[in-house]
C-alpha cells in the first residue's frame, strides 16, 4: 500500500496529439514506482550503543515502511551527528542532551522523535594502574574522545570544573575502538567514554584486561552548576564490567530528526519505535528503557510534529 509520503503518480501522454484525440477517455495516468525515502542514521563507533541501536532502527524501518531505504552512518557521535541531521546530510541521529543548545532557534532545523536513554560516562583504567580518581589524570595520557563526539563535551566540561583543564592533562583524542587498543597497549593511561549500558567495546576489553571503572558521582553537581540541569548521577553495577560498581555522570540521549521530514513519516517511525522497544532491546539493552511516558521529555528540543502527534493521540 502506498503511503502518502512516498506516493508519486505522474502522468504521462500515450500518444501524439492527433492519436489523443482519436482515443479520448481510454489514455490516463498511471502510477510510477516511486524513488526510496532515504533514511540515514547517524550514530557512532561500530562497537558503541548509538551504532547497535541504529542498525537495529534501520532494519525495523526497512521491513515495516514500504519506500524507505534506512542506513547507519559510523560518525564521530553527538556534536557531528546534530551537524549532519541539522544540514540534511542525515534525516535521524543521535545525541547527548548537553551537545544541544540551551535555546533552540526560532526555525530549527533539528527536531526531537524522543529522550531514548541515558548516557553514562566512563572513566576507564586498568585495575593495576596509577589512576584511582579523577585527580590522578593530572599529568597523565588520557583520551577524552574523538572530536565531535559527546564524550569530547562532557568530558572536557568535566576536566574543567575538575580544574583539570588545559595542559594539565595530556589529552588525546580518540575514538572507543583507538581508546581501547592504546589503553591496552600502554599508550594512554585512561580514557573517558560516554554511552548506555553496556558499551560493547569496554566490555570486550574487559574479558581481556581487569578494569577500574573511576567514581565520578561527585562532579554531577559542579557540572549542574556550571552547564545547566541535563547532568544526573547513575551508577555503573559490578555486573557490567566485572569491575568495583562507581556512581558517575550521565545525561540524557535523544533521537533527532531532520524538521523538513514529513510528519506522516516521522509519526510512523515514532509509532515503531515505541511499539517495537523489545525487538530494538535485542540489539542493546539500551533501547528497552525507552517509554512513551519519558520519550516526550526532550528540552531544549521541540518533538517533530509527527512524533508530537503520535504521542497525543496515544497519551502516554
Amino acid at each position: 500500500m502506498s503511503r502518502p509520503w512516498s506516493a508519486r503518480g505522474r502522468c504521462r501522454a500515450a500518444a501524439p496529439l492527433a492519436l489523443l484525440l482519436l482515443v479520448a477517455g481510454l489514455v490516463g495516468c498511471r502510477d510510477e514506482p516511486a524513488e526510496p525515502v532515504r533514511i540515514r542514521i547517524a550514530t557512532g563507533s561500530p562497537t558503541a550503543v548509538y551504532h547497535a541501536f541504529g542498525q537495529s532502527l534501520a532494519a525495523l524501518l526497512n521491513r515495516e515502511l514500504p519506500g524507505v531505504r534506512a542506513e547507519v552512518l559510523v560518525t564521530a557521535a553527538s556534536a557531528q551527528n546534530v551537524r549532519l541531521v541539522g544540514a540534511g546530510d542525515a534525516e535521524l541521529g543521535f545525541t547527548q542532551a548537553d551537545v544541544l543548545p540551551p535555546r533552540e532557534p526560532e526555525h530549527p532545523r533539528v527536531l526531537a522523535v524522543a529522550r531514548v536513554y541515558d548516557d553514562l560516562l566512563h572513566l576507564v583504567t586498568t585495575a593495576g594502574g596509577p589512576v584511582r580518581t579523577l585527580a590522578d589524570l593530572r599529568g597523565r595520557r588520557v583520551s577524552v574522545g574523538a572530536d565531535g563526539s559527546g564524550t569530547e563535551v562532557t568530558a572536557t566540561r568535566l576536566l574543567a570544573v575538575a580544574q583539570l583543564g588545559g595542559d594539565r592533562v595530556r589529552q588525546e583524542h580518540l575514538g572507543l575502538d583507538d581508546s581501547v587498543t592504546a589503553l591496552r597497549e600502554g599508550r594512554i593511561d585512561a580514557f573517558f567514554f560516554s554511552g548506555g549500558l553496556p558499551v560493547r567495546g569496554v566490555a570486550d576489553l574487559a574479558q581481556r584486561t581487569s578494569l577500574r571503572m573511576v567514581e565520578l558521582g561527585d562532579w554531577t553537581e559542579p557540572l549542574r552548576r556550571a552547564y545547566g540541569q541535563v547532568y544526573v548521577t547513575r551508577d555503573i553495577p559490578r555486573s557490567v564490567y566485572r569491575a568495583e560498581p562507581v556512581s558517575t555522570v550521565a545525561n540524557p540521549n535523544y533521537l533527532i530528526v531532520n524538521a523538513g521530514l514529513p510528519t506522516a513519516l516521522v509519526r510512523d517511525l515514532t509509532r515503531l519505535l515505541m511499539d517495537r522497544r523489545e525487538e530494538l532491546a535485542a540489539a542493546h539493552p539500551a533501547a528497552g528503557r525507552m517509554s512513551p511516558r519519558s520519550a516526550i521529555v526532550t528540552t531544549p528540543l521541540p518533538l517533530h510534529p509527527g512524533a508530537g502527534q503520535w504521542y497525543r493521540d496515544t497519551k502516554p
